[in-house]
């Protein structure tokens, strides 16, 4: 009996661990679906007109911050909301990407679903160190100008921008236009954890104080721009 009960604890056990592995597997490999999404935004970045000047933009940039499917539909209720990846830059190019996501409710006669790219470029140190913080809301943060811009973006140029953050937008539904007014943007702590293998604030992933291989591909696109 005693041999039994010890094999039903075994077996209880291996399952468990099993239950955890199972539970871990589709966050690790929804991981990598964004960072393969955001170096296809990246690469949309090089050739679409709808970016504009993204390139100057970049390289005067503190951080960038990459939302590869922001998505918002509804009928007479709304949301929208995304994961992204944020990067730095350092001396030596980029820093490894922390997770993000970003989303907000709205109530309106509301039909359609619209679909957008999105890359936020910072542009200051005090947007970067209010975005590092627990939690972000766009237009509730007193002295940060965001400036956002849409399909008509290829008319703009790098100098006639101004702006704590600068969002570039390439949307596609039946929403007459974007705007990230009462969105909130936070850490997926949980994410950056389990990419990194440890706790890890992000301060110390955008410093580099942690890092992944897997990352590597896109830190590399960013500094080919």
């Amino acid at each position: 009996m005693r041999r039994i009960s010890g094999i039903l604890a075994s077996l209880a056990i291996a399952a468990g661990i099993c239950t955890i592995f199972a539970a871990g597997a589709p966050a690790r490999a929804d991981q990598m679906s964004l960072l393969s999404s955001s170096e296809a935004t990246v690469d949309n970045m090089k050739r679409d007109a709808t970016f504009g000047p993204s390139r100057d933009l970049l390289r005067r940039a503190r951080a960038v911050l990459i939302v590869p499917q922001l998505v918002k539909g509804g009928f007479i209720f709304g949301g929208e909301g995304g994961d992204g990846v944020m990067l730095a830059r350092t001396g030596r190019g980029w820093s490894s990407p922390a997770f993000y996501t970003i989303g907000s409710a709205s109530f309106g006669l509301q039909v359609g679903l619209e679909s957008a790219q999105l890359v936020m470029f910072v542009m200051s140190d005090r947007a970067l160190h209010a975005l590092e913080q627990s939690k972000f809301k766009f237009g509730g943060e007193a002295g940060l100008t965001v400036v956002t811009l849409g399909a008509n973006a290829q008319g703009a140029t790098s100098t006639n921008l101004t702006g704590d953050i600068i969002v570039w937008g390439s949307s596609k539904g039946a929403y007459g236009g974007l705007t990230l007014e009462g969105s909130v943007l936070a850490p997926k702590d949980d994410w950056n954890a389990r990419f990194y293998g440890r706790p890890v604030s992000v301060p110390q992933i955008l410093s580099n104080g942690a890092g992944n291989a897997a990352a590597t591909p896109l830190r590399r696109d960013l500094g080919s721009l």
